[in-house]
């Protein structure tokens, strides 16, 4: 007699190890979402932002009955087919999924055009984890006195040359806990990119 194995209720593949650090950050403090505590796991492809776009369904494919629900999280810069929109690339891919056994199960997040535009927000514990607590100017003041930001803009153009800007003048480092640790302390309530946004949807829909 076959033991039925128990299905998970989530599996995400992400391009590289900020995108997972930073998603266990946020499954951390699931309730934010308005959903339910989720048992899940999380892959990161070895062929990182290209690997998710094409190879991703295959990736997925041997889990299809383990796990009720996939995701699959990359960058749009950097994915080898950065002329598309990063709803043409999320169809494209969702419908790659569909066909190798997720059906409507599965769905694609394609960050525009980086992680780093997650980080970028008013909240304060932006400058207090980016290492700019009490630096004068502030963060914001930098930004626009070199160029990375508009006054009328929140979000840099060239989110991770900023963010990367932005450590070097305080001699930090970029590293995966830094967008752990943002994912686990700056409110999700307000941000309205829109990739982030399909995640929330995305999840209160499944859970």
């Amino acid at each position: 007699m076959t033991e039925v194995q128990e299905q998970k209720d989530l599996i995400v593949l992400a391009s590289d190890q900020d995108i997972s650090s930073s998603l266990m950050g946020l499954f951390s403090r699931i309730q934010a979402f308005g959903i339910r505590q989720l048992e899940n796991d999380i892959f990161v492809h070895p062929e990182h932002d290209p690997g998710c776009l094409l190879r991703g369904h295959d990736f997925l494919r041997p889990f299809v009955t383990r796990y009720k629900h996939a995701l699959v999280i990359f960058d749009r810069e950097g994915c080898g087919q950065d002329h598309l929109s990063r709803e043409i690339l999320e169809n494209q891919l969702e419908g790659r999924l569909s066909g190798s056994g997720w059906g409507q199960r599965a769905a694609s997040i394609v960050i525009d055009p980086e992680l780093e535009i997650w980080v970028w927000s008013s909240s304060p514990h932006v400058d207090s984890v980016l290492g700019w607590k009490n630096v004068q100017p502030n963060l914001r003041t930098w930004l626009l006195e070199n160029g990375f930001l508009n006054k009328d803009e929140v979000k840099p153009k060239k989110p991770k040359k900023a963010m990367r800007g932005a450590l070097r003048v305080v001699s930090k480092s970029v590293s995966s806990a830094r967008f752990s640790e943002l994912a686990q302390k700056v409110s999700i309530a307000n941000c309205n990119d829109p990739a982030f946004v399909k995640l929330k949807v995305t999840l209160k829909q499944w859970f």
